[in-house]
């Protein structure tokens, strides 16, 4: 006998979605952050990505929103890591200071 199509006897099957898993973090002070730099090309253009970021998306929202405003650019958050059009490691340490954060110098 030919049969065709698949078997769906039975409840052997869950077809619902999965639920994704935030990441658990501690939260921490802004003195205790290790932030990373990293400079990127995409289609051309530059792009800088400073993190990780361990704290809430309400305080990386408003840590993103002061950046793009005080640099004139563009940015996104994608996980513990804000992204920021061009090439402005300087400005972002200039302007992170100002506002408590602390950086090694070099």
């Amino acid at each position: 006998m030919f049969k065709m199509g698949a078997n769906l006897e039975g409840n052997s099957w869950d077809t619902t979605k999965l639920k994704e898993k935030k990441t658990d973090f501690k939260k921490m002070p802004k003195n205790e952050h290790q932030l990373v730099f990293t400079y990127e090309k995409r289609r051309g253009k530059p792009v800088t990505l400073v993190g990780r970021f361990y704290m809430s998306d309400k305080e990386k929202k408003e840590i993103l929103k002061l950046l793009k405003k005080k640099l004139a650019c563009g940015g996104a958050i994608k996980d513990e890591w804000l992204e920021l059009q061009g090439d402005v490691k300087d400005k972002i340490i200039i302007i992170l200071e100002a506002n408590g954060w602390k950086f090694k110098k070099n």
